[in-house]
């Protein structure tokens, strides 16, 4: 069952491991009433097809060998508020250097027009949580984010695919580098909103190239 999701959760795992320390990150993918996510604890590298998990929207495991993540409760909050087609989360340092400081990642970069223009700070609530899952929508949904950084753990963004929702964990995880540097040295200055509108625009008509060519 969703052979090729579960394939595509083993090939981009290593993505994930590049980003987020030890086994701390997750990721899924979905189709229709279907998610393929990352097994909980097992080392990515030593993930396999058979592994992947595959549940119910409504949490019900019905493949794969391992256990899902324990995040599960979060994914499928995101799947349930947002017409996502997968979640990607992670432990990324410069994300969780805001995340344990309780600060928003303001627009002062355009990348950040790919999760929306800003990324917004989710109550804490202890891992695994079906509260963790709660507050990190009505966070996304405040701000009309597709990303959000995670009070004292993280960063999670949602995407129409994996690539998409890796590409904007990428963004957000190197425009907060640039932020924390910033602070530095000065007062970061965020673009206005009428900017972030047009960089969004473009980056549509990119279609997929993203950035400067």
């Amino acid at each position: 069952m969703l052979e090729p999701e579960r394939r595509t959760v083993v090939d981009r795992v290593a993505d994930l491991a590049r980003l987020t320390p030890g086994r701390t990150g997750n990721l899924s993918v979905r189709s229709d009433e279907y998610v393929a996510i990352t097994p909980s604890g097992q080392p990515y590298d030593t993930i396999t097809v058979a592994d992947v998990p595959v549940v119910t929207v409504d949490g019900d495991r019905v493949a794969g060998e391992g256990t899902p993540s324990s995040e599960l409760p979060m994914h499928r909050a995101l799947y349930g508020a947002f017409d996502a087609g997968a979640v990607a989360h992670t432990h990324s340092p410069w994300a969780t250097t805001l995340a344990v400081c309780r600060e928003a990642l303001p627009p002062v970069h355009y990348m950040l027009a790919l999760a929306g223009g800003r990324v917004p700070v989710a109550d804490y609530a202890t891992y695994g949580s079906e509260e963790l899952g709660e507050n990190v929508v009505a966070a996304m949904a405040g701000a009309e984010s597709t990303a959000c950084l995670l009070a004292n753990h993280g960063l999670v963004a949602v995407g129409d695919d994996v690539a998409d929702a890796m590409e904007t964990v990428v963004a957000v995880e190197s425009v907060a580098q640039v932020y924390c540097q910033a602070c530095t040295v000065g007062t970061p200055e965020p673009l206005p909103e009428a900017e972030l509108a047009r960089v969004e625009r473009k980056l549509a008509a990119y279609g997929d190239d993203r950035g400067e060519s």
